[in-house]
């Protein structure tokens, strides 16, 4: 299953992704690995 999912930077910016593996993906996302270069520039 893909999910469409959104996370809020800490400048308030919104960033948009897709994945299939929701939990890896955020915690990608949060750790600063693998995450996408939007993501790791604004700091979630």
């Amino acid at each position: 299953m893909n999910y469409t999912y959104m996370v809020q930077c800490a400048d308030g910016t919104l960033y948009t992704g897709w994945t299939n593996c929701l939990e890896k993906r955020l915690k990608a996302h949060n750790e600063g690995k693998n995450g996408a270069k939007y993501t790791k520039r604004k700091g979630r």
